[in-house]
């Protein structure tokens, strides 16, 4: 979308853009067939998000570091929507024992799993290290995630061959791709506190997300699986996500307040990429504003793609030995 399209809302080839909200990309759409997954949806644009789709009859699982606030988003999705499905389970995405807990728990639950959002972040935290140390922010944003995805895989290809309905996998990327490292990832550097950026390793975990959704695209379609992998830029929304960098934060937004969105307006790329039925079938692919658009040459880059792949999979595999 350009700049005036982004500015004004006008509707782009999907009859969405920038102004639609999730409600209204997802109105008369039926999810009662559905079980979601979301993580970090006890605030912000993935409270939003898990409102909307269990709005929709979708059976919700938060997943979240914060149990207290996952019980608030669950309480406050059951007092506007009765009839709310709406469970909350422990996640923290920075570790990997607590991946492998989560999905253990949920696989014990014996439900069907017909989409996953992959939405919980941290964004320019100071550097650290987490558990197993690896950069906090790679770690949260990408790794966490891509272990839960792989570990979660057989679940989504056994429903989707035994309900008919294809699942879908949405990422939560950002335009701060395009603000990443020189070479795009850091696959030697990773954890150098040197030559650490908060801003540039926040763009390199985005970017992550998207080669993560291209290349997991590439593999399920080369074995013919029933599932879509996709990323999306939700938008410049205010959220706790900013907590970090707020007073910068807020003086950026002062000069480009035309360009922000409201949360209910963030979270709807995310529910029409879950949802629309005119997607079915498209996969490995970057929307923004509810329409598809054109990444980086980093995001396209196929090659980087799989590298990253292999380096996660060494990465996981390093953190997961006793």
């Amino acid at each position: 979308m350009d700049i005036f399209s982004l500015v004004t809302g006008r509707a782009g080839p999907s009859g969405f853009g920038s102004a639609s909200t999730a409600e209204q990309v997802t109105e008369g759409i039926d999810a009662s067939n559905r079980t979601v997954i979301i993580t970090g949806g006890a605030s912000g644009i993935g409270l939003e998000t898990a409102r909307v789709l269990a709005l929709r009859n979708a059976h919700v699982i938060i997943a979240a570091r914060n149990m207290e606030a996952a019980n608030e988003a669950k309480e406050l999705i059951l007092k506007n929507h009765q009839s709310a499905r709406v469970d909350v389970m422990k996640l923290d995405l920075s570790s990997v024992k607590s991946v492998r807990e989560f999905v253990d728990k949920f696989l014990s639950l014996d439900l069907p799993l017909n989409i996953l959002i992959n939405n919980a972040g941290v964004m320019f935290c100071p550097y650290q290290l987490s558990e197993d140390g690896i950069e906090m922010q790679f770690a949260t944003n990408h790794l966490g995630h891509f272990l839960l995805t792989n570990l979660l895989l057989d679940k989504m290809k056994e429903t989707a061959k035994a309900t008919g309905i294809e699942g879908r996998i949405v990422n939560l990327a950002s335009i701060a791709h395009i603000h990443t490292y020189r070479n795009g990832i850091m696959f030697e550097n990773l954890n150098d506190k040197k030559s650490y950026s908060d801003k540039r390793a926040y763009g390199q975990s985005k970017l992550a997300n998207i080669l993560h959704a291209r290349e997991l695209s590439r593999r399920l379609q080369a074995e013919g699986a029933n599932i879509t992998a996709n990323a999306v830029h939700p938008g410049l929304i205010m959220t706790n996500l900013m907590r970090h960098s707020a007073i910068s934060t807020r003086i950026f937004k002062a000069f480009t307040y035309y360009l922000w969105k409201n949360v209910p307006q963030g979270a709807a790329t995310t529910c029409y990429v879950a949802l629309d039925p005119r997607l079915k079938g498209v996969s490995g692919k970057y929307f923004a504003d509810c329409n598809e658009m054109e990444t980086t040459a980093f995001g396209r880059n196929e090659e980087l793609a799989m590298e990253l792949w292999d380096f996660s999979n060494k990465l996981v595999n390093s953190a997961s030995k006793p």
